[in-house]
């Protein structure tokens, strides 16, 4: 069982909200999260890692994401 601060519950609710909302959800319509407006794309970048390798969202060979 994972354990995460509150923080990054929301970080990872907003994440995959906002990929959602901007309409990322195949690797064809993929986008960073920078484009999907997500506040301070890389701050989090271990725990951004760490919810691909969980599956929670897609990472392309080119580092856009998408759920």
């Amino acid at each position: 069982m994972e354990f995460f601060t509150p923080i990054l519950l929301l970080r990872r609710k907003v994440i995959v909200k906002r990929l959602n909302a901007c309409g990322a959800t195949s690797e064809k319509t993929a986008k960073t999260l920078a484009e999907a407006g997500v506040i301070n794309p890389n701050g989090f970048n271990r725990f951004t890692q760490r919810l691909v390798e969980m599956g929670t969202i897609h990472m392309t060979s080119d580092g856009r994401y998408y759920v």
